[in-house]
């Protein structure tokens, strides 16, 4: 099962590591593995969350999520994305922006770095709403009750999360973008920019996540109707009919995944120019820590692990939440990527550690013959 799911991230680890070494000796190599692993620890509470989507599809989009979605990912996020973001800021076309990445590293660095403060507005604010939706919800099975209790009450007013993430990005706006840090040390007002990019990122969010969700609703009825045709065919002696909405329901979430790992590697592409400014070595190094991503994420849909251990998907939103905020606090200031990294890691650790803890709970409660109390965590 392990070799299975994992086999082509441990594939592209040794052709990548194996091309490092080719392309710039010892030195490249030990690059490319430390931004391989800065990928997986930024990216790990991208993995549970993506798991609680892609087990909602069937083995068709599982597998195109691992092929088509990792092209995306490796090529499109953590190769052509740094550069269409110097050509746009830079006002220069795309020739151009690549002859810069490949040929004079240190500019093209001042470039990725100057564009900070839109791009994380943009993804801070996708992963905001993430978060909010999903606090706001009221949900059976809680992990932080006497959060998660009053928020859900709360969530009940329409628009709510809506509201409070213009809230934040007006805030964020006028205060962090009016000294955005740029390179050199510099600091300009951005404060522009920054709102912009900011409700760039809750449109995508709002037009990407509602057709998913409204064709997951759409395949539920469908699902639904079908289950009543089958029993009905099951009387008469009829062929049910085959059912049309998979396809879209399927696509639409396939599309609101990739949206969604864009915005998690923001921090991952920004962060990797801390280690180097040569655009093969990102490339090589984020790519592979995303194929990891990948098969963790088919990982735990196929044993089940979110079933098994109710809280990880609490633990992975809440990482979100604080990702979002961290992501808006370097438009001004700067955050070392360990600490990023950490803040995920923590909160997923403890919401896993939670759920142990409540499947021992539960264990024993059933061996002693007494009802436990399932639906809360802390």
């Amino acid at each position: 099962m392990l070799l299975k799911t994992f086999g082509w991230s441990f594939a592209v680890t040794a052709l990548g590591l194996v091309a490092a070494a080719f392309y710039g000796g010892w030195t490249a190599f030990g690059i490319v593995a430390i931004l391989a692993i800065l990928e997986i620890s930024l990216s790990f509470d991208n993995a549970v969350v993506n798991a609680g989507i892609l087990k909602k599809m069937n083995a068709f989009w599982q597998k195109i999520f691992l092929t088509v979605g990792v092209l995306i990912a490796v090529f499109g996020m953590r190769l052509v994305f740094p550069v269409v973001i110097v050509a746009i800021s830079a006002k220069m076309g795309p020739i151009e922006a690549v002859d810069l990445a490949l040929n004079n590293k240190d500019r093209y660095q001042e470039l990725v770095t100057d564009a900070h403060p839109a791009i994380a507005a943009f993804g801070g604010m996708f992963l905001l709403m993430i978060f909010l939706d999903f606090i706001f919800e009221d949900r059976d099975i809680q992990w932080l009750r006497w959060i998660e209790r009053p928020l859900a009450k709360l969530g009940k007013v329409d628009m709510l999360s809506v509201c409070i993430a213009l809230i934040v990005l007006l805030i964020t706006s006028f205060t962090f973008a009016t000294h955005a840090h740029q390179h050199g040390g510099a600091h300009v007002d951005k404060a522009q920019t920054v709102l912009i990019a900011g409700i760039a990122g809750l449109i995508t969010y709002m037009v990407v996540g509602g057709l998913s969700g409204y064709f997951e609703d759409k395949l539920e009825e469908e699902e639904e109707r079908e289950h009543e045709q089958e029993e009905e065919a099951a009387r008469s002696g009829k062929q049910k009919p085959a059912v049309v909405l998979a396809g879209q329901a399927a696509f639409f979430m396939f599309l609101y995944l990739e949206v969604l790992d864009a915005s998690f590697s923001f921090d991952g592409v920004i962060g990797a120019f801390a280690v180097t400014n040569d655009i093969v070595l990102m490339a090589l190094g984020l790519g592979i820590g995303a194929m990891y991503v990948r098969s963790l994420t088919v990982y735990l849909v196929r044993q089940g692990t979110l079933d098994d251990y109710v809280y990880l998907e609490h633990g992975a939103h809440y990482a979100i939440g604080a990702l979002a905020v961290i992501l808006m606090v370097t438009i001004r200031y700067e955050i070392h990527e360990v600490i990023t990294g950490l803040v995920g890691v923590v909160l997923i650790a403890l919401s896993f550690f939670s759920s142990v803890r409540r499947n021992r709970a539960l264990a024993s409660a059933e061996g002693s013959g007494e009802k436990a109390e399932v639906s809360s965590g802390v």
